[in-house]
């Protein structure tokens, strides 16, 4: 994967973000196990390396600034995005990645214990069974079908303070229009990943406190 690297270098130079050579190497070594494991488990429908760089890597690192607190829950991951990529990225900060289906999180696991990440844990369990009895500081989705499933699904996971942080592709004003009762919508956010052809934003919303 060391043939990636300029075209990383490139990628995080037009989206303005700065790591250390140890995080470029980890973020590469993580598009080598999910290229080699996507062959026999299927983790992924990207098959190119290179177009992992973009839609997987930048797309979940573009949302680091977003991220306060220092607790975050990454719920129905699938192959550890955006969670795996912001862990590399954001090292001070502890990340869960949830997912109900085993082959995923034994790949996490294997990231994990080869990227010696110590700030992440991997949770096999369906969301809506899953407690931790701290709450989360975010809770972090790519992948859920709409907003008022994620907020109906994970309303028990943030802290008291925690927010929900959606990340979706053309803005979902017609979801937003129809939040479930006791939630309120925060900020959302246009997030722009270099040479990516889709339009991508963040959408923050945060439970009503009693």
């Amino acid at each position: 994967m060391q043939t990636l690297l300029p075209q990383l270098e490139l990628l995080l130079q037009q989206a303005h973000i700065s790591l250390s050579d140890q995080q470029k190497q980890q973020l590469l070594a993580l598009v080598g196990l999910l290229h080699k494991w996507n062959k026999a488990y299927n983790l992924t429908s990207v098959r190119e390396p290179e177009a992992m760089l973009v839609r997987h890597i930048l797309d979940s690192i573009v949302v680091a600034p977003y991220l306060n607190g220092s607790r975050f829950i990454d719920v129905g991951t699938g192959p550890g995005l955006p969670g795996l990529p912001l862990a590399i990225v954001q090292p001070d900060k502890q990340f869960v990645l949830l997912d109900s289906l085993g082959k995923r999180i034994r790949f996490i696991r294997q990231v994990i214990l080869e990227l010696g990440l110590k700030n992440v844990v991997a949770v096999q369990s369906r969301v809506e069974e899953f407690h931790d009895e701290t709450g989360f500081d975010g809770v972090l989705s790519r992948a859920f079908a709409s907003l008022t499933d994620m907020l109906n699904w994970c309303h028990h996971l943030p802290a008291v303070n925690g927010v929900f942080l959606a990340l979706k592709g053309v803005y979902p004003q017609e979801e937003l229009d129809n939040l479930p009762a006791g939630f309120t919508f925060v900020s959302g956010h246009r997030l722009d990943v270099p040479q990516l052809d889709a339009e991508r934003h963040l959408i923050i919303v945060k439970k009503q406190q009693p």
